[in-house]
């Protein structure tokens, strides 16, 4: 009769050895160990209509998310110190509110990045600190509008916080800096833009002058055409631009090109010019030998 008695012990030792758990060892683990408790909050960026960029927000597409990236410091000389660790970077998708939430986010300097296929976003910093001097005050988060290259000191006009819903921490707003595109127009041919270029708006101006300025001579009063020119000859400007030589109107061509001037023909025409005997004895027997 003790045999069974004595099995049934053994099977029962053995079931409490092969327990993970005790109540005994989890309340000495629980007592051993620290507690931490880590303070968190939530950022929330929101998405508002920027006519005539972006009217409406919910035509972006589902693909659209915001990561916001804390970048961690180097501390020291770059050749003394390890590589440093990779940032920590945290994503939200886009909601129905057009929103992007940040839970469970640590104190410390974020970057605020929306990333879209159809439209690009102003980047933000984020700085999540201690509204008190200890460490277990409530946290304050604040944000300023950034870009690519500049300094992180550098941080310029700061964001206006909006009122969102209950719980979802402080509502920063997202500028749109426009709609992105990937390809470029080609250009089509229109005359109007050919009429709009300086250089064919000269020329026409210049050939308008040069047609309409005679017709317009033609069709002036006759007085007046003479004052007009006798006040050209007059102006000291049109003979600096001729350089004392006579204007265009009175140039012989043909005397130019033969060789001769014209007031060369006229001194040689003049009534008190004195001719030699022989020329005026060679042209009379020039007359009579053709009268004969």
């Amino acid at each position: 009769m003790h045999l069974p008695t004595l099995r049934t012990l053994l099977f029962s030792s053995t079931l409490l050895l092969s327990l993970p758990f005790s109540p005994l060892a989890s309340a000495e683990s629980s007592s051993s160990s620290p507690t931490t408790t880590t303070t968190t909050t939530t950022v929330t960026l929101a998405i508002p209509a920027s006519p005539p960029h972006l009217p409406n927000p919910h035509a972006l597409p589902p693909s659209t998310h915001a990561t916001l990236t804390k970048l961690l410091g180097f501390g020291g000389a770059l050749s003394q110190q390890p590589p440093p660790p990779p940032p920590s970077a945290h994503h939200a998708p886009l909601t129905t509110a057009n929103t992007f939430v940040f839970r469970n986010v640590t104190p410390g300097s974020y970057l605020a990045d929306v990333h879209s296929a159809t439209h690009g976003f102003a980047p933000l910093r984020v700085d999540v600190l201690f509204q008190g001097e200890g460490d277990d005050g409530a946290l304050e988060v604040r944000a300023w509008e950034t870009f690519r290259g500049n300094e992180w000191e550098n941080k310029g006009e700061e964001v206006r916080l909006r009122s969102g819903a209950a719980g979802a921490g402080p509502v920063f707003p997202v500028r749109v800096l426009g709609r992105k595109v990937f390809f470029t127009e080609r250009g089509s041919f229109s005359v109007f833009g050919i009429l709009k270029n300086p250089m064919i708006l000269m020329s026409l101006v210049s050939l308008g002058l040069f047609i309409g300025l005679p017709k317009l001579m033609e069709n002036m009063d006759p007085e007046m055409r003479a004052e007009f020119e006798k006040q050209q000859q007059s102006n000291p400007m049109s003979s600096l631009m001729s350089g004392g030589q006579p204007s265009a109107g009175n140039f012989d061509v043909a005397g130019f090109l033969s060789g001769h001037s014209k007031e060369g023909a006229a001194g040689a025409g003049e009534p008190g010019s004195s001719t030699p005997s022989g020329s005026g004895s060679g042209s009379g027997s020039a007359k009579k030998g053709g009268r004969r």
